[in-house]
Formats: C-alpha cells, sequence, structure tokens
C-alpha cells in the first residue's frame, strides 16, 4: 500500500487488488491491466490526462473519501501541482506491486524508462525555450501579426473613393 498527502494535507491510502481494479473498471470504464501489455498507452494517457488520473485516484480511496464525507469534486480540489506528482508516483508504484512478480518486473522496468525520457525531453525543452532565437522569433511572429493587423485597420478604415460617374438624376 503507498499513501500520499493531498494539498488539504489528508493522507490517502492506495491498495490496488482485484477489487479494486474491478471498481475503478466498473466506475470509469478504464482496465488497469491494460498497462502491462498495452505499450504503455494506459501510461501516457494517465502522464496527459491528470482529470483521469484524479478520477482513478478518487475510486481507488473511495472508502476513505466516504468516511471523510468528501464526494469526488471535494477530493479533486485538493489535487494540484506537486500533489499529483507525488499520487501518481504512489499509484504507479502500487500498480507494479499488484502485478506478479515477473510482470511487475517488466512494468517497472518500463516505467524507469519511460520515466527517464520523460526527464530528458523535458531538460531538452527547457533548453531550448532559454535559447534566444526562440524569443526572436517569437518577436518577429510578434511584429508580423502588428503589421498585418496595422494593414487590415487601415483598409476597412480608409474611405473608398468612388469611381466612375453616378447615374444622372432623372428629375
Amino acid at each position: 500500500m503507498k499513501t500520499f498527502k493531498d494539498s488539504a494535507g489528508r493522507t490517502w491510502t492506495i491498495s490496488l487488488n482485484a477489487t479494486a481494479v474491478k471498481r475503478v473498471r466498473a466506475s470509469l470504464d478504464i482496465n488497469l491491466l491494460d498497462v502491462a501489455s498495452d505499450g504503455g498507452t494506459l501510461i501516457q494517457r494517465l502522464e496527459s490526462d491528470i482529470c483521469l488520473l484524479c478520477d482513478i485516484l478518487y475510486v481507488l480511496c473511495k472508502d476513505e473519501a466516504d468516511k471523510l464525507g468528501l464526494t469526488d469534486e471535494e477530493f479533486g480540489k485538493s489535487m494540484a501541482g506537486e500533489v499529483i506528482d507525488i499520487a501518481s508516483a504512489a499509484f504507479l508504484e502500487e500498480l507494479v506491486c499488484f502485478f506478479p512478480a515477473a510482470r511487475g518486473r517488466l512494468l517497472a522496468k518500463a516505467l524507469a524508462k519511460a520515466n527517464t525520457h520523460r526527464q530528458k525531453a523535458e531538460q531538452t525543452m527547457l533548453k531550448a525555450l532559454d535559447d534566444p532565437r526562440v524569443d526572436q522569433a517569437m518577436e518577429a511572429e510578434l511584429a508580423k501579426m502588428e503589421a498585418d493587423i496595422s494593414a487590415d485597420l487601415d483598409r476597412l478604415l480608409t474611405p473608398r473613393n468612388s469611381s466612375g460617374s453616378a447615374p444622372e438624376s432623372l428629375a
């Protein structure tokens, strides 16, 4: 069993067993067993959809939430920032422990490798964002947008000369 604290300081326990996996499947139509066979699709989905991760955590912690009289919405309000990282790590550790030894080791290795690559990607992005050429490119794009908007406004606000003659009055 793994634990994490929410932003309100409450400690939550994640305990994965067959019943908990079935509860997640029934409540959210998510099969946690797929994590061992889907090539990382479920893990990627959980990393990109924080709300789904929090929904799974709520289902896994529902007995505790019920004892505290907390709804899923109230639970979700206490899940933000670093709490999500800590809760996600606890969930993934518990997920690894749930599987039989061989599959658990494979999943742990896959998660570690994915984590290493994610950290490298984050470092690469941070380094790229520090490159002065990014600022220069963004400034150039903003200047172009400004010029385009100015030209559009000039075109809209400049009165048009009517050329040609107006039809003669019939009077």
